[in-house]
């Protein structure tokens, strides 16, 4: 049951990491509906894939992309509800 993730748009939500060459501050993150899509987007508009799609089992999936300034943002896809 994912009792730790935000019922209600627009909550703000978070999770720890160690930092690392790619991401050493603090990653803004964006809930998107496929992050495939996504990444497709931000690559033809000139931004580069950073950390490709990462499975978070229960939960969702999350990537990193750099964007045209240098700046890595992050994209998070929550995983479809069990009925």
């Amino acid at each position: 049951q994912q009792t730790q993730l935000p019922l209600e748009p627009g909550a703000i939500n978070g999770g720890l990491m160690k930092r690392s060459g790619d991401t050493p501050a603090p990653v803004i993150t964006v809930d998107v509906d496929a992050i495939d899509d996504a990444l497709k987007q931000i690559e033809a508009a000139g931004g580069s894939t950073v950390k490709p799609r990462t499975e978070i089992p229960g939960m969702g999936a999350f990537a990193y992309f750099k964007d045209t300034e240098g700046n890595v943002v992050g994209l998070w896809e929550t995983a479809p509800t069990q009925s």
